[in-house]
C-alpha cells in the first residue's frame, strides 16, 4: 500500500555492479512529489544507470528503490510501471515506420491488436491534444522534427497516468528553441501534479527548470537534493567536475558544464589566409541511407582553422561525412582536397592526400571491438598502402605501443580487444590512429559523445594542437558549447543546406534559430 506522505522516489543504498566496475555506489536519496528534480553528473558519473534502477530496468546489486512508500522488487519493468514511473530513453523507441497513431497504440498495448485508422485517430488525437502536441496523426515518426518524436515519447509515456516521469538526457538532441518547448511542457505537467526526474548534463538548464538538484560523480552521491535556489552555477560546476577542475581554463570549464551563458570571445587563431585544405562547390548529393541529400552546398576549410557544424541531428551532417570520404555520392558540384578534384577517387586516395576521419560512433565505425589495439590501430596503414604487400607484425605492435603509450591511453597490451578499454580509451585510440603528422584534412565527428570531462578536455587540446599545426578541422557536435568554446567559426546545417555561418562572439539564440529555419 502506498503511502500518500511518502516521498514520490526513494533510493535506499543503491549499488550496480558489472563485474568489476561499479556503476552505483551506496546511493541514497529521495525525491520528493510533485516535484521537478534534476540529476547531473558528468559522463560516466551514473545518471543513465540510476535513471534505470528506478524505473525497474535494472536490478539493483544491493539496495532497494521505494515509490511512494512502496519498495520495489528490483529489475521489474512491469511493476515499476504499475507504481507509476515511467522512462523515456535518450534514444526514441517508437517505431520510425509507424504512423504517429500506430505509434501510439503499440507503445500503449503492443503488437496484437486489430484496429482501423479512424478508431486509432479517435482514440490518440486528445491525449496528444491534452499535452499540447499538435502533429498529423497519419504522418510516419521518422519523418516528425525531434522535438516532435520527443513529445509523442512523453505522450505515450503518460498513457498509463504516470505519476514520476523520469527523461534520459532529454536535451541532448534539442535545439535551444526545442529545449524551451519541452521545458515548457514538463512544466505543464508539474502542474498536474506529476514528478519529473531530468537526468541532465548542463547547469544553465538545470537552473532554468529544476526545482532540485542531485549530483553524482563516479557512481557515487556527492550532494543533493538541493533546492536550486539555494546553489549557483559556480557551486554546481565545483561538485560536478571535483578534481578535474584542475589546469582547466575558465571557459573550458563553462563549456564542459553548460554554466550560465558563456561569454565565447574572438578565437585567439591566427588570421587563416592559405587556399582551401578542403572545398565543396555548389555539391548536390544523390539520396543516402544516413541522411538527407546535400543541397548547393559551398563550404570549404582552410589549413590551421576549425570549422564547426551545428545543426539538429539528421539534418545532414552524416550525409556531409560521408560525401567526404566517397561513401556518398554527388550529382552536381565538385569537392576539392589540398586543390585536387576527388569525385572520383577513392577513400585510400583521399587518405593519401591526408583525410582524417574521427567517426560519428566509435564503437562500430571507429574500431573493431573484437579485434585487438594493434590490429585496430594498423588499419589504416593497411589501408593507405598496396593490399598485397609484407607486413611485420612485431614491427607494427612496437609501433602501436608506442603509439598508444605517446597518448596516454590505459591498456594491458596490445594485443587485448578494444571492446576492454574504457569509452575515453577507446577514444583515444582512434585519435592516435588519426591525427598524425601527415594529417591535412581532420572530421571530427561527435567527438566527445559519452566522454567524462576529463577525456573531453584532452580530445579538445588534441584536436587545438593539431589546428596549430596547420591542419584544416571539422567539428560536427550536438553540443554547441563545445562548438563556440573551440571553433573558430560555425557553420549550421539544416536539411542538408548550410543555412548560416557564424564567428565569435557566439549568439546561441541565433545560432539556435538558423538551426530551426526560425532565423
Amino acid at each position: 500500500m502506498t503511502d500518500p506522505h511518502a516521498p514520490a522516489l526513494v533510493c535506499q543504498n543503491v549499488s550496480v555492479t558489472y563485474g568489476p566496475v561499479t556503476a552505483l555506489e551506496a546511493v541514497s536519496t529521495a525525491f520528493d512529489a510533485g516535484l521537478i528534480h534534476a540529476v547531473v553528473g558528468q559522463n560516466g558519473a551514473g545518471k543513465t544507470t540510476f535513471a534505470r534502477v528506478a524505473s525497474g530496468l535494472v536490478r539493483p546489486s544491493g539496495g532497494h528503490v521505494a515509490i511512494n512508500g512502496h519498495v520495489m522488487r528490483g529489475g521489474n519493468v512491469s511493476a515499476a510501471r504499475a507504481a507509476g514511473v515511467e522512462l523515456v530513453h535518450q534514444s526514441f523507441a517508437l517505431p520510425p515506420s509507424f504512423t504517429v497513431a500506430e505509434a501510439m497504440e503499440f507503445g500503449a498495448t503492443g503488437a496484437g491488436r486489430f484496429f482501423t485508422r479512424s478508431s486509432l485517430f479517435a482514440r490518440w488525437r486528445p491525449h496528444l491534444e491534452s499535452l499540447d502536441i499538435s502533429v498529423d496523426l497519419g504522418a510516419r515518426i521518422r519523418d516528425l522534427p525531434v522535438e516532435t518524436q520527443q513529445g509523442i515519447e512523453i505522450a505515450r509515456a503518460l498513457v498509463t497516468q504516470a505519476k514520476v516521469l523520469i527523461l534520459d538526457e532529454p536535451t541532448a538532441v534539442l535545439s535551444p528553441s526545442g529545449i524551451e518547448k519541452l521545458f515548457e511542457r514538463v512544466r505543464r505537467l508539474k502542474a498536474q501534479g506529476v514528478t519529473v526526474l531530468l537526468i541532465l548534463h548542463k547547469i544553465r538548464e538545470v537552473l532554468a527548470i529544476a526545482d532540485t538538484v542531485t549530483v553524482l560523480r563516479a557512481g557515487r552521491l556527492v550532494e543533493g537534493p538541493l533546492m536550486t535556489t539555494d546553489v549557483d552555477g559556480e557551486r554546481l560546476s565545483r561538485l560536478i567536475i571535483g578534481d578535474a577542475s584542475r589546469g582547466l581554463a575558465a571557459v573550458d570549464a563553462q563549456a564542459l558544464t553548460g554554466a550560465g551563458t558563456v561569454e565565447h570571445g574572438p578565437t585567439d587563431a591566427k588570421p587563416v589566409t592559405a587556399a582551401p585544405v578542403l572545398k565543396l562547390s555548389s555539391i548536390t548529393t544523390f539520396g543516402d541511407p544516413e541522411g538527407p541529400a546535400l543541397q548547393d552546398v559551398d563550404f570549404e576549410v582552410r589549413p590551421g582553422e576549425i570549422v564547426g557544424i551545428a545543426g539538429v541531428e539528421g539534418n545532414g551532417q552524416r550525409t556531409l561525412v560521408r560525401l567526404i570520404a566517397d561513401f556518398a555520392k554527388a550529382s552536381r558540384g565538385g569537392v576539392y582536397l589540398g586543390g585536387h578534384d576527388i569525385n572520383t577517387q577513392p577513400l585510400a586516395q583521399r587518405r593519401s592526400k591526408g583525410l582524417r576521419i574521427i567517426p560519428f560512433e566509435r564503437n562500430t565505425e571507429g574500431l573493431s571491438l573484437s579485434s585487438s589495439l594493434w590490429e585496430n590501430w594498423t588499419a589504416r596503414a593497411l589501408l593507405e598502402k598496396p593490399l598485397l604487400r609484407l607486413v611485420n607484425p612485431a614491427l607494427l605492435r612496437s609501433e602501436c605501443d608506442a603509439a598508444l603509450k605517446a597518448w596516454g591511453v590505459r591498456y594491458d597490451n596490445v594485443a587485448q580487444k578494444a571492446g576492454a578499454l574504457s569509452g575515453g580509451n577507446a577514444q583515444k585510440v582512434i585519435l592516435s590512429r588519426e591525427i598524425d603528422r601527415d594529417a591535412k584534412l581532420i572530421i571530427a565527428a561527435q567527438p566527445t559523445r559519452g566522454l567524462d570531462i576529463g577525456a573531453t578536455a584532452f580530445v579538445w587540446d588534441a584536436l587545438r594542437q593539431a589546428r596549430d599545426r596547420g591542419c584544416g578541422i571539422i567539428l560536427i557536435s550536438s553540443d554547441l558549447d563545445e562548438l563556440f568554446d573551440i571553433s573558430d567559426r560555425v557553420n549550421v546545417m539544416l536539411a542538408g543546406r548550410i543555412v548560416g555561418t557564424f564567428t565569435a562572439p557566439y549568439d546561441m539564440n541565433a545560432v539556435g534559430a538558423a538551426m530551426i529555419g526560425a532565423s
